[in-house]
């Protein structure tokens, strides 16, 4: 299969596929300095016959139509307001039947957010909808929604079980804390305060492309 990973980032996850899974892998990010890391890990773990990655919009998919099996973005979304535009061009570039998998942070009830969080700095760079909006532009562009499941649950109890262990011994030496910088604390604060109130939750959405 070739899988298209839409804001990469590092690239984890396109590790994992071609590695785990054995698919090929082309990833985007409109960060120039992620691609360039990116590649050079996969090059460290001899990957880089399976993955690849480009600098890129998501709202403007350099690629044909219909060239991938399926795509996925991970704690993407909230930093796309026109994901209308989005899910048109992921629809676009995917072949028919092509899965399309989603985990992104969204909105379970109204209230104000505490900032910074770990998408965002300030309400400007945040937008976070809810499923139901997914569900809605997802149809629009062309997707048949096949399960949903909000994972508030089990990201309150991994930041409960993360706290103590950071306060005892420090942050791990490679996380999320190198990305994030000095604010890492705060943003992580934040984000167990927003899911406590029950404002936000991590949810999945698996679609296909009809």
């Amino acid at each position: 299969m070739h899988l298209l990973d839409i804001g990469c980032g590092l690239g984890g996850a396109s590790r994992y596929f071609a590695h785990d899974r054995g698919c090929r892998v082309t990833g985007i990010d409109l960060t120039e300095e992620y691609v360039h890391v990116a590649g050079a890990l996969a090059r460290m773990l001899r990957l880089g016959e399976l993955v690849s990655y480009k600098v890129g919009s998501a709202l403007s998919l350099a690629f044909s139509s219909g060239t991938f099996d399926g795509a996925y973005m991970l704690h993407v979304g909230m930093n796309i307001e026109d994901k209308a535009k989005l899910f048109a061009e992921v629809r676009r570039v995917l072949k028919p039947k092509g899965l399309f998998g989603i985990y992104d942070v969204m909105r379970e009830a109204d209230g104000e957010l505490s900032y910074p969080v770990p998408w965002a700095t300030t309400p400007q760079m945040s937008f976070v909808m809810t499923a139901a909006n997914y569900r809605h532009l997802l149809g629009a562009a062309g997707f048949e929604v096949m399960e949903e499941r909000s994972r508030r649950e089990f990201a309150i109890e991994f930041f409960r079980e993360l706290r103590p262990q950071v306060a005892q011994t420090g942050p791990p030496p490679l996380g999320l804390h190198i990305v994030m910088g000095a604010s890492y604390p705060q943003k992580v604060a934040n984000m167990i305060n927003n899911l406590e109130q029950g404002l936000i939750a991590p949810t999945e959405i698996i679609c296909r492309a009809v």
